[in-house]
């Protein structure tokens, strides 16, 4: 697997900077559009651009903030612990809330082209996946653009905002894995019916034991175990959904 680039792609509303993760091996490959969670680009986001890509993936990480600057768009220490949430959070929610919905699938167009337009990706449908806010990001993506998507997983992310007619879009197959303290088993319970009344191939299910984030080994939240059981379901529904071979 090469190193992860650093690119530009150009949007509606100016640049955004993203990281690239491409195969070792002779393309082109299938595409996947990774959207970080709130903290955004760092070595946490490359370790997993780049562990996917070693499967065979092309996988886009955009820095969904470059309004607000390029990458690193704030500061991070190593360990993202407990003292310094406050603070990053006071700068960070300000950006999540700017961050509209129509702002999310004017972005979302240019990177899906960006993807169609590279020599290294396969001709077709993509996945999309995302962490966190970046959970939600992607099901907007695959709801907009249900001819382009052919597979979706959001981790610890709040899905259920985007709205059942948003989710209803949805035509890809779908993982979701949601922390326990992200939702309650009746919340899950009226999140699938949503799923199963719009006839979506899905799993959607609660990671025992987790708490919001348990992806990142770089926070407080992560959890090893869980962390591998993401991505045994992140692998497999790729592997029916969007194949390597």
């Amino acid at each position: 697997m090469a190193l992860p680039d650093l690119l530009h792609i150009p949007t509606a509303d100016g640049r955004a900077d993203a990281l690239a993760a491409v195969p070792g091996t002779a393309g082109p490959h299938p595409a996947v559009l990774m959207y970080p969670d709130g903290f955004g680009i760092r070595p946490a986001l490359r370790q997993l651009a780049g562990d996917l890509a070693a499967r065979g993936y092309y996988v886009l990480v955009p820095n969904v903030f470059y309004r607000d600057g390029p990458t690193p768009v704030i500061e991070l220490p190593e360990h993202i612990g407990e003292a310094a949430r406050p603070a990053i959070f006071a700068r960070l929610m300000p950006m999540i809330k700017a961050h509209t919905a129509e702002r999310t699938l004017r972005d979302a167009a240019a990177y899906l082209d960006f993807l169609a337009a590279r020599p290294e990706v396969r001709t077709g449908p993509v996945a999309v996946t995302g962490y966190c806010i970046g959970g939600l990001l992607a099901v907007r993506t695959a709801a907009a653009h249900p001819g382009r998507v052919a597979a979706l997983a959001a981790f610890h992310a709040p899905v259920a905002a985007a709205g059942p007619d948003v989710l209803s879009a949805i035509t890809a197959e779908v993982h979701f894995g949601h922390a326990a303290d992200d939702l309650t088993p009746e919340q899950l319970r009226q999140l699938n019916e949503v799923l199963d009344a719009a006839g979506i191939t899905y799993s959607s299910e609660i990671y025992p034991g987790t708490v919001h984030g348990f992806t990142m080994p770089d926070t407080d939240a992560f959890d090893p175990a869980a962390r591998q059981h993401h991505w045994d379901r992140l692998l497999a529904l790729l592997d029916h959904a969007l194949p390597t071979g």
